[in-house]
């Protein structure tokens, strides 16, 4: 149960805590933005099973491979991509510390 809120509480509560504190101008898009990059889990559809609550994202799916998050990170160097970026790698952040937590549960 702490994994799950620990988890889910990154992908959902840390884009709005971020949205509120530092983008007070147009906190509303850029938290709709943030949270939209739950959409990169579309990529489970392509693994069997699609959902395995054992199973670590991180280099794992295509769109949480290392090669997409070193995309993600050059998205940050661009004023114009950099929220998308965040997004991102909030989302891999989530995933990260799940696969942490996973690691910590089978031992």
């Amino acid at each position: 149960m702490l994994r799950f809120l620990i988890h889910y509480g990154i992908h959902f509560i840390v884009p709005i805590v971020i949205g509120l504190f530092f983008f007070k101008k147009n906190r509303g898009n850029v938290i709709l933005i943030l949270l939209s990059a739950i959409l990169i889990d579309v990529d489970h559809v392509f693994a069997e099973p699609v959902f395995d609550p054992n199973r670590c994202s991180i280099n794992f799916h295509p769109l949480h491979s290392y090669w997409a998050i070193g995309v993600y990170f050059v998205l940050l160097a661009f004023k114009k991509t950099r929220i998308f970026g965040i997004a991102l790698l909030i989302h891999i952040l989530a995933d990260l510390t799940d696969c942490y937590l996973i690691g910590l549960q089978l031992k």
